[in-house]
């Protein structure tokens, strides 16, 4: 079989040390193939953001091992591009200046940088908002130049942490046609933490739940059917009867945490 492009082995994490540690994640087995599109839900509490962060290698495991396309990862690099849910965006640059900073960093030269930054701005659809500061923008919109900021660096692996969670249904809504195309356009391989099972179902070509804290996978769904962009996929029946099984699966967790 060929080799797994993410995989997490054992992967366990605390917090603390002696009778104060807090256990997060306990025994993590997953492998993402190339090209997929994972999503993972849970409970509050159960360790999602732990375990996407540990990917980006902003936290190393207590124990078990992560690996990606066969190399260790032991902290953070290009290879791994991160949009978080709070708009991380430097607030005295541009849009332009935001998209185009992690390419400075990289020392592209300027005309390869503009053309990198009016390519991704095309992608999330800003034209006209390239000289607009953060403060100018809705939330949705920040949010697009944060994925085009992350995007523009040309990362293996998108990693995305709830990231239309302060958002409003409608926004969310289009933000994730606008991820889902993206994804299709450039078939990366994406892993994707929300609260929101149809969220997960709309996204995920796979669904991980999570347990309840210490967070271990429970069950993994395999989404057997297609979500075009701009579907009404809640008329699907195919889509609420996956939703409901995923759903019923959180549930037993999210009960397990209030008992």
């Amino acid at each position: 079989m060929p080799e797994p492009y993410l995989e997490l082995r054992a992967v366990a994490m605390r917090y603390g040390e002696g009778a104060q540690a807090v256990s997060a994640l306990a025994a993590i087995d997953l492998a993402i193939a190339e090209r997929e599109f994972v999503t993972i839900v849970g409970p509050s509490g159960c360790g999602k953001s732990t375990l996407l962060y540990l990917v980006g290698g902003f936290l190393q495991p207590t124990s078990g091992t992560i690996r990606l396309r066969g190399r260790l990862v032991e902290g953070p690099g290009p290879d791994r591009g991160i949009v978080f849910q709070r708009y991380s965006l430097f607030p005295w640059l541009t849009v332009r200046g935001n998209i185009a900073y992690g390419l400075q960093e990289k020392g592209l030269p300027r005309r390869e940088r503009e053309r990198i930054v009016g390519e991704h701005v095309r992608l999330v659809h800003l034209e006209g908002f390239e000289d607009r500061y953060p403060r100018e923008l809705s939330g949705g919109m920040q949010q697009r130049v944060a994925l085009a900021q992350t995007l523009a660096c040309q990362p293996d692996i998108l990693l995305m942490d709830e990231p239309f969670g302060a958002l409003d249904a409608q926004t969310r809504r289009i933000l994730q046609d606008e991820v889902r195309r993206i994804w299709r356009r450039d078939m990366k391989t994406v892993l994707f933490v929300t609260h929101d099972v149809e969220e997960a179902v709309a996204l995920g070509t796979r669904i991980v739940v999570m347990s309840a804290r210490p967070g271990r996978i429970k069950e993994i769904f395999v989404r057997g059917f297609d979500v075009a962009e701009g579907d009404e996929f809640e008329a699907n029946p195919e889509f609420t009867a996956l939703k409901l099984r995923i759903w019923r699966s959180v549930k037993e967790e999210v009960s397990a945490v209030r008992a």
